[in-house]
């Protein structure tokens, strides 16, 4: 009887030639973690009594979405789960998959559930890029139970991801790795003999290790592979050593060195002198430094807030649009990343640092917190009390009040406070000056405004 040759499945060649591919892959690939024990970082969602932990340990997962910037090990984590999994692990990249190659798949799941009860863990890279439709295609499968989905993404799935996917998964926000996750994965690269750079005679200076895993913005794979080239491209001394100094360091990832520790002086100053800037109407020294921090891997996320906090305490009601500008500059930062996001982000900071300023909105508010904080409550005039519930009337909720729309301007004088305080004064720059000229002609008008 003729032996039949099984035409899939693993071979001894195929398994020699991974090796081989293995070996001259980067080494951000060979040094990617194979248990959760090596895994870096994220220990918000990892760690023992975690969730995701629990249920990766006891092979009980329900459909996942891991969501984060790149190089935070968003794949890593999915193949540490493949890895620990009973299920059978089926993984496809969103940007080469198609309609096709899904229904192929989750009709293998629902045959093999249905043969021998075996699930199987669906592994999506860069998720978002399949069109609504493309993702609807997954919900029957999803629904009945024949495949569990681990999706990744960079974008946020809120906003990428229709709504249905999202209530049947579990969403996992990682985070940029830490310079010190990143420092620990560098050096342990530079040891391992047998996937790292160990074989090597290397000589690393702690100050190039520091500055690569400060600069990388928390991008694992662009640290590694920033080291790899680092190393290979410099020659060895006369005794062979191969001497890896912060100059190598600063060459290998094209990029210098700046003064910016993100929990020093650095982070903190620059940030100050960008605020006041924006604050003094400095136009100029608002742009540099927010170059600053954008060549040094800021969040563009704390940037953002930065510009809308200023646009709120400082331009203020002088022109109401600076917080609505800087509003959607941190919503488009959010959505595009860097380093498309650095353009809202200067038009928002060159407009706010550009506009009038007046921080009466702000020292209203602050009066006001004071007063609650130190003086007696005062109490609401029965007059503005809610008169809408049964029984209200009985208690004079709601009497006498004048209702604002029925008088002339819209305006009609009551008392809206027992002792009247005067919390906002506007000034007479901007628009502001136009709210106090109304003001005042609300309380007298009489007289004329223009």
């Amino acid at each position: 009887m003729k032996r039949k040759i099984p035409t899939s499945g693993p071979t001894i060649f195929s398994e020699i030639q991974e090796k081989e591919n293995f070996k001259t892959a980067p080494l951000s690939v060979r040094m990617r973690p194979q248990t959760l024990k090596e895994y870096a970082g994220q220990r918000h969602i990892l760690g023992e009594g975690k969730l995701l932990t629990r249920a990766i340990e006891s092979d009980r997962l329900s459909s996942l979405i891991f969501y984060g910037p790149p190089g935070s090990g968003k794949t890593t984590l999915a193949l540490c789960i493949s890895k620990k999994t009973s299920a059978v692990f089926e993984k496809i990249n969103a940007v080469t998959s198609n309609v096709e190659e899904m229904r192929k798949i989750l009709a293998g799941a629902q045959n093999r559930r249905a043969t021998s009860g075996r699930p199987t863990i669906l592994f999506i890279d860069e998720i978002h890029r399949f069109n609504k439709a493309q993702q609807d295609v997954l919900m029957p499968d999803l629904e009945d139970g024949s495949v569990i989905l681990v999706g990744a993404t960079v974008f946020n799935p809120f906003f990428s991801l229709v709504s249905p996917l999202l209530s049947r998964s579990l969403v996992f926000e990682l985070k940029s790795l830490s310079p010190q996750d990143i420092e620990g994965l560098l050096k342990r690269s530079i040891s391992d003999k047998e996937r790292g750079l160990g074989n090597m005679n290397i000589k690393a200076e702690e100050a190039a290790i520091k500055f690569l895993a400060e600069i990388c913005d928390g991008d694992a794979r662009k640290a590694l592979n920033s080291l790899e080239i680092g190393v290979l491209t410099t020659k060895p001394d006369v005794k062979g050593v191969t001497h890896f100094d912060l100059a190598a360091a600063q060459e290998c990832i094209q990029k210098k060195q700046v003064n910016y520790d993100r929990d020093g002086d650095g982070h903190y100053d620059t940030i100050s002198a960008f605020i006041k800037s924006m604050r003094g109407s400095d136009p100029d020294a608002t742009l540099y430094w927010l170059a600053k921090m954008i060549y040094a891997g800021e969040d563009p996320r704390f940037m953002a807030r930065r510009i809308c906090i200023c646009a709120s305490e400082d331009v203020g009601l002088a022109d109401p649009q600076a917080l609505v500008l800087a509003n959607a500059a941190m919503q488009i930062s959010e959505f595009i990343g860097l380093p498309e996001a650095r353009i809202p982000l200067a038009q928002a900071a060159v407009y706010v640092a550009c506009a009038p300023k007046s921080n009466a909105a702000y020292m209203g508010i602050e009066k006001a917190l004071a007063d609650v904080k130190d003086n007696k409550i005062q109490n609401i005039p029965t007059a503005l009390k809610d008169a809408h519930y049964k029984g209200a009337k009985t208690l004079g909720h709601g009497e006498d009040y004048k209702y604002a729309h029925n008088y002339a301007n819209h305006y009609v004088a009551q008392d809206y406070m027992p002792q009247k305080v005067k919390y906002y004064v506007p000034t007479d720059l901007g628009y502001e000056k136009k709210i106090k000229l109304w003001l005042e002609y609300l309380q007298n008008p009489s007289k004329d405004s223009n």
